[in-house]
């Protein structure tokens, strides 16, 4: 899978600093490493399996030795999904070269290997145990059909037949669940890195130790230990969701399961307008086997009509009340029932087995039943709707869940907002509780979600609208990049592009300057010592050339495709192995920017008139503000900054028909030279012509003007897309420089004679009457 700009940008800085860290490391020991410590801090949905892959793969291509690294989490269902993802799944690619593999099926040829990385998933639950003598812990005892030491002897020395260290990378995903009891089990490894990955970031007292070397010892300060991803990056990128809309009640769960099913159904609905090849589904949690307000078990003994345990009475609700077909509804948690009274024979039960969650994966359900024990790993994006019962309503737990229901279907923002929302519908005992419950995740959205926006209703607002339709109906043409004519210019340069299967000098690089430590006695009189080691690990030209042309051309078209699209990627020669710091691996790059640069130079921005045409559809607002206007297709907006309201209100006044553009699931315009696109404030129809302005501030104005503002071709049958941008003050813009001419009054941007052109207006209703003129 191609990494997201941020994405890549996080990874490529974990590797940079293991790299500069290995090249002189602190030791605890001769032998022992202070490892290199890092956290990865992104919000749930932001791809940190994804970060964490290409961050591995890129320590992988500077070390001297084929890396082995631990993958590891707490939870079975994280484990599984992420052996499935890493060995043939979506991120399969981002790892060439590595073996993948469960931690107990390694066998002594697998870590002794010299030529192939290897990765090992596991569960913290294989070796973080008090008692590694336990029968029940395999890792701890040997295989005397395969070795005669431990798996975890031979994981400690992972030596190679010439008695050479191989490094060991761990990585730990969902790290807040890190140990100190895990803690020692992995230090007692000697690794090179222990990387952490987790939205909410804590690390254990064990570590401190190695926290304090690394802060006296190399100068470290906290922005040294840490990476963070953007959280709005990750919703720019579509990642995930725009709004979370929260419902509280003080009643019994029926009348919140109703309104979450209403609102369920508008979403389903929205989906198949949309054609969308996905239909939202809904998450329930409850505590499992007691009786609300009473915290013992029931009686499992009574008739299942009778049982008053919440994943009944929820299953019971849907299939009874609102008419949900049983085959569509999911109970995920260790639900008991007795001889005497089991369960009907159409309720679909999991109870966390070995095989359930695979079973329960390809089942597809649309309402899936469970306590917090599915919660972590367990990714489906189309969950958009959440029920959180009394008994859970905890802030803590509530913003843990906010994680399954934030990630966006798709990965893509879509025209009716219904579908860019996460959905809650929590019941709680009395308002008090629901107050401080909301108080709480309001802080927590502002530090780790600041640009996802917070709806919050009860009993006297939801009824309310938050989304608007339009009126009428209105349609653009599509904007899109022709690149046919580039295809081949682009093919040139490929076949231009020198052959290195045969390997030779030119694909060997600096040599490293990372030592390893090797055998120097024998087995019976063991001396080691830190030995150079000439080269680094050799990875495929095709690995690096995609790499370069992500970098080059950033993944906001990533549907779109890009110049990677133009390149026969499968051929031959880019089967070649190189190393990393080679002149044949710097070729390489060269080529793929030639690439870049040929795509960009004969490529165009042209108007698809032929094409299906964007529809303007609902708008997002606030249910109690906003402000009313009397041309635009909706009948209010809000959310709109100080500058915006005051340009919206002038483009009112001018009698023609307009709307305010939503950011990230509105009307896009692709931007050739950077790879992107970007979503217009306003559109306004001037009869068959629709002019797109985009209002900007001083400070963004030179980068705005420099990729935003550009004619675009193709047109036919007289309609126009026109493109404008609005600045405050009047400026100008010479030799790369802004300058003020005076900080009142606006000036107009406009595309003449092939390049930008300023037009000064003293109030917003001449700017506004100035933005829809066309000459």
């Amino acid at each position: 899978m191609e990494p997201i700009e941020f994405q890549a940008r996080a990874a490529a800085q974990v590797a940079r600093r293991f790299t500069d860290y290995a090249a002189d490391p602190l030791m605890v020991n001769r032998t022992t490493p202070v490892p290199f410590l890092q956290t990865l801090v992104a919000i749930t949905g932001s791809g940190k399996t994804l970060m964490l892959a290409e961050a591995v793969a890129r320590i992988g291509e500077e070390l001297p030795l084929p890396p082995v690294v631990l993958w590891i989490s707490k939870g079975r269902v994280v484990v599984s999904q992420t052996f499935e993802n890493l060995s043939s799944g979506k991120y399969a690619d981002n790892l060439p070269g590595f073996r993948v593999m469960p931690l107990l099926e390694a066998a002594p040829e697998h870590l002794s290997s010299e030529h192939e990385p290897l990765l090992l998933v596991a569960t913290v639950g294989k070796f973080a145990i008090d008692d590694a003598s336990s029968e029940e812990r395999k890792v701890y005892r040997a295989q005397l059909d395969l070795a005669e030491e431990s798996l975890w002897e031979l994981l400690k020395k992972r030596r190679t037949a010439k008695g050479q260290r191989r490094p060991l990378i761990v990585v730990y995903d969902e790290g807040h669940n890190l140990s100190d009891l895990q803690t020692d089990r992995l230090l007692e490894l000697a690794p090179d890195a222990l990387i952490v990955a987790s939205a909410t970031m804590s690390l254990p007292p064990r570590l401190n130790n190695v926290i304090s070397r690394l802060r006296s010892d190399q100068g470290w300060t906290d922005p040294d230990f840490s990476t963070t991803v953007s959280s709005p990056e990750v919703v720019e990128a579509q990642l995930v969701k725009q709004r979370i809309s929260i419902d509280g009640y003080i009643t019994p769960l029926e009348p919140a399961l109703d309104n979450l099913l209403t609102d369920m159904r508008r979403a389903q609905q929205a989906a198949q307008n949309l054609k969308l090849p996905f239909r939202p589904k809904a998450i329930y949690v409850c505590s499992t086997n007691t009786v609300d307000g009473v915290p013992v078990s029931e009686d499992l003994k009574r008739p299942f009509q009778e049982r008053q345990a919440r994943p009944i009475l929820i299953w019971r609700h849907l299939v009874e009340v609102a008419k949900v077909d049983p085959a569509k509804i999911a109970v995920y948690c260790q639900l008991k029932f007795s001889k005497e009274s089991q369960k009907p024979p159409e309720m679909h039960l999991f109870d966390g087995a070995e095989k359930d969650y695979s079973r329960f994966i390809a089942g597809d359900y649309e309402h899936i039943i469970f306590n917090l024990g599915l919660q972590e790993g367990w990714d489906d994006p189309a969950a958009s709707f959440a029920y959180i019962d009394k008994e859970m309503a905890s802030a803590r737990q509530i913003t843990q869940v906010v994680g399954r229901v934030l990630r966006q279907p798709g990965a893509q923002h879509y025209s009716d907002p219904v579908m860019n929302t996460a959905h809650f519908h929590i019941r709680t005992d009395e308002k008090r509780v629901f107050d401080d419950i909301l108080t709480q995740i309001r802080a927590d959205l502002v530090s780790e979600h600041p640009s996802i926006a917070l709806v919050v209703k009860d009993e006297k607002t939801r009824g309310k609208k938050d989304s608007l339709d339009p009126r009428p109906a209105r349609t653009i043409p599509t904007v899109a990049i022709e690149s046919s004519d580039a295809l081949e210019p682009i093919g040139k340069i490929v076949k231009g592009m020198m052959d290195f299967r045969d390997g030779g000098q030119n694909t060997i690089g600096q040599g490293s300057r990372m030592q390893v430590l090797q055998l120097i006695g024998s087995e019976t009189d063991p001396h080691y010592d830190w030995v150079e080691v000439d080269h680094s690990n050799r990875i495929m030209t095709r690995h690096v050339f995609r790499r370069e042309i992500q970098r080059c051309y950033p993944g906001g078209l990533r549907r779109a495709g890009g110049p990677i699209n133009l390149v026969d990627i499968e051929d031959p020669k880019f089967d070649a192995l190189i190393e990393a710091s080679s002149p044949a691996a710097e070729h390489i790059r060269e080529t793929a920017r030639k690439v870049v640069e040929a795509y960009i130079q004969h490529s165009l921005v042209f108007q698809d008139d032929a094409g299906h045409p964007y529809s303007v559809g609902p708008i997002a607002v606030d249910s109690n503000g906003g402000e009313t206007f009397k041309k635009s297709l909706h009948e209010r907006y809000s959310g709109l900054n100080g500058f915006e309201l005051r340009f919206a209100r002038a483009i009112d006044k001018t009698q023609r028909v307009w709307t305010r553009n939503p950011s990230g699931s509105g009307y896009s315009i692709p931007l050739l030279h950077a790879g992107k696109a970007y979503f217009p404030d306003f559109l306004v129809w001037i009869d068959k012509d629709i002019v797109a302005i985009d209002t900007k501030g001083t400070h963004l104005l030179l980068e705005a003007s420099a990729s935003k503002l550009f004619e675009i071709g193709g047109s036919e049958g007289g309609r126009r897309i026109v493109l404008r941008l609005v600045s405050e003050g009047h400026v100008e813009i010479s030799n790369g420089t802004i300058h003020t001419r005076k900080t009142a009054g606006f000036t107009v941007w406009v595309w003449r004679h092939g390049r930008p052109q300023p037009i000064f207006c003293d109030t917003e209703k001449e700017a506004a009457e100035i933005s829809i003129r066309l000459d």
